[in-house]
């Protein structure tokens, strides 16, 4: 059947014209729209909503003069309605991404004075050897032979004292992480904890 026909019969509601117009310009209207998308899939769901739009609108159809433009012109302002509210929604999406990261940002860096404050102080209720060889580990640098060699006492006395103070700050925090963020630290914000 040729287009005219086709436009006149799916205007009278004529469901095999429309599967026969569906077969012949469905495989076309994805490569072509796919020019644009670069994606099939969503060519796909572009061309099928042409196709639902045509169905929707059959009753209108016996004006159209050239089946094929007709459908092309459709299938591509349907692709440009979808790349604008796509682009929209990707703008929200990420305006809504760039806030929840300020706040996470806001909410880590008090988080992180908090602990900070909270280190301070238990830090300075630790026995005075046990403070200064925690500060010569993590505000120096200096490893446990380091330290054992500038404080004449040994290694073991060294690991002993930093596993007191590891102990003690352990238990002045509810969770365990507290430890591996010392170990961790940058050493800026070793120095802001120990001054």
């Amino acid at each position: 059947m040729e287009d005219l026909g086709l436009i006149q019969a799916i205007a009278n509601n004529d469901k095999e014209a429309f599967n026969s117009l569906f077969s012949k310009y469905y495989r076309p209207l994805v490569i072509y729209i796919t020019t644009y998308t670069n994606d099939v899939p969503a060519s796909e769901d572009i061309v099928q909503q042409v196709f639902i739009t045509i169905w929707e609108k059959r009753l209108k159809l016996e004006g159209v003069k050239s089946l094929k433009s007709y459908l092309y012109k459709i299938a591509y302002n349907t692709f440009i309605d979808q790349y604008r509210t796509t682009k929209k929604q990707n703008l929200f999406f990420e305006e809504l991404r760039q806030d929840i990261l300020r706040e996470l940002i806001t909410e880590n860096k008090e988080y992180q004075e908090k602990r900070i404050l909270q280190l301070k102080k238990l830090i300075n209720t630790l026995p005075p050897k046990c403070k200064e060889i925690l500060e010569l580990n993590k505000l120096r640098g200096l490893n446990y032979k380091e330290i054992a060699s500038k404080l004449n006492i040994s290694e073991k006395t060294v690991d002993a004292q930093m596993r007191l103070a590891f102990k003690k700050i352990r238990l002045g925090f509810e969770d365990n992480n507290l430890l591996l963020y010392i170990a961790l630290m940058p050493s800026n914000e070793v120095k802001k904890t120990f001054c």
